[in-house]
């Protein structure tokens, strides 16, 4: 969904981890009730939902390293240049996918959508409430990566000028620190009142999982990373040396976080849950930009494919299983069998390949000739 910093070397292993976040993504929402589906699929797929913070860990060590990257060489960071890469590689796909939401309501995975100006001032995760306005939803963890997008260069310039950077892990800690304190708070007064009305799942998703506040931890740990990574040298060379027992260690921390999470609503799932898997994807970030690592070494084109296509498929992909089971629906396809779920896969990338063509890719193009002439 990002830019890769600019390096020499080619990280293989985050295109691994790109392809292994839309995957969780893709199945997770496909055993949604809204979704016919095959019964063994929500067995498999339980924890599919953490997809959407290896995205957030990934845009907060890439988007971060490359500022922090520009810092070292004693640049002064350009808001203006930063907001333009990222207009260009967000801003045209989502205005489409927007667009094709509210002029084709084939598109429309439900009935409701919330209003477009929330979709276009990027709000709409503040409020989100899935039974009323739950159409497009997952354009969520879009609104929290915008607002990332908008504050970190803005916090870094602020340091800069202040000369405070060599302070800043403080900051970076008391926004962990902060973001405990307001999962407490959002679980305790804003949640907890609310659970012996009809739906308390609908007031957990609106005021403890979807607001950006609550959410941070993902794009705070990719951040911490890219911190060692450019700023300590000596200590990530020495971390680096052990790719594979960073893997290892992640995958034990990712299995604490499902035991935790296991009953996703509770007090512990809510405030430990999202740093936990934040920590445990940021583990197997480390390990994979790490020489020493079986990610960092294993070349992949179709991993490569898969996370070139990746926002394009997460913007699109609730839409077009929609619009997939509904038309071969009446071609006696059976709707929930594993023949349409492979179909719908072929659809939804063959759809985000239709869409890197003629949208992601002209603007990419238009983005570098822009910035190139400023």
């Amino acid at each position: 969904m990002i830019d890769e910093p600019k390096r020499t070397e080619k990280f293989y292993g985050l295109d691994h981890l790109r392809a292994l976040a839309i995957f969780l993504v893709f199945f997770f929402h496909y055993q949604n009730p809204i979704f016919d589906h095959p019964e063994w699929l929500p067995d498999y797929v339980k924890f599919g939902w953490t997809g959407v913070d290896l995205f957030f860990v990934l845009s907060g060590f890439l988007i971060s390293s490359q500022l922090f990257e520009n810092i070292k060489k004693g640049k002064k960071i350009s808001y203006k240049q930063f907001f333009l890469k990222r207009f260009f590689r967000i801003i045209p796909a989502y205005v489409a996918v927007v667009a094709l939401y509210f002029l084709i309501p084939l598109f429309r995975e439900k009935e409701s959508l919330p209003p477009i100006w929330k979709f276009l001032t990027f709000t709409q995760n503040f409020g989100l409430n899935l039974k009323d306005s739950g159409t497009f939803s997952h354009a969520w963890s879009l609104c929290v990566e915008e607002h990332f997008y908008f504050f970190l260069p803005m916090i870094l310039i602020l340091l800069q000028t202040f000369n405070l950077l060599k302070k800043s892990y403080w900051l970076l800690i008391g926004l962990f620190l902060v973001g405990f304190a307001l999962r407490i708070y959002s679980w305790d007064y804003l949640f907890l009142p609310k659970t012996n009305s009809e739906n308390p799942w609908l007031y957990w998703y609106q005021f403890v999982y979807y607001p950006t506040y609550n959410r941070l931890d993902g794009l705070l740990t990719g951040v911490s990373i890219a911190a060692v990574y450019q700023f300590l040298p000596d200590f990530w060379n020495r971390i680096s040396k052990f790719g594979n027992v960073s893997v290892v260690s992640s995958i034990a921390v990712l299995a604490l976080a499902y035991r935790v999470c296991d009953d996703g609503q509770s007090f512990y799932a809510s405030v430990f849950g999202f740093p936990l898997v934040s920590i445990g994807y940021g583990l197997l970030i480390v390990g994979a930009i790490s020489p020493t690592s079986f990610l960092y070494k294993w070349k992949s084109k179709t991993t490569g494919v898969v996370a070139a296509l990746s926002f394009a498929i997460y913007l699109t992909h609730k839409g077009v299983i929609h619009v997939t089971q509904k038309l071969l629906g009446f071609a006696n396809v059976k709707i929930d069998s594993n023949l349409m779920m492979i179909i719908c896969i072929l659809t939804c990338v063959i759809s985000a390949y239709a869409m890197h063509l003629s949208i992601e890719k002209p603007f990419m193009k238009m983005r570098n000739r822009f910035i190139r002439h400023q």
